[in-house]
């Protein structure tokens, strides 16, 4: 993947405020893509430095991998779970 798209990945990113959320596929398509799955392999290789907790499936899950540590870090922000689900009506950045 080319720099151009990493960094338009990272800006849409590093912008959700605290206390927000997005979908990969508002991330994707606020940053011009067409894959959701692309901007979870750049938060993964190259988002260590960003807000990356912000950015949840679109059914409001976290990942696996990372629920304790997503959820203590939304908890943080005001961002409440119902169980391992963010509601994204409520905290959807621009909703």
């Amino acid at each position: 993947m080319d720099e151009e798209t990493v960094e338009q990945v990272r800006a849409v990113v590093a912008s959700i405020p605290p206390g927000s959320v997005l979908s990969y596929g508002d991330v994707a398509e606020l940053a011009g893509l067409r894959s959701a799955r692309l901007v979870g392999r750049i938060l993964a290789e190259d988002g260590g430095d960003l807000p990356w907790h912000r950015v949840l499936r679109s059914n409001g899950t976290v990942a696996d991998h990372l629920r304790r540590r997503q959820l203590e870090l939304l908890r943080a922000e005001g961002v409440l779970a119902d169980g391992a689900r963010i509601d994204m009506r409520r905290y959807r950045w621009g909703a």
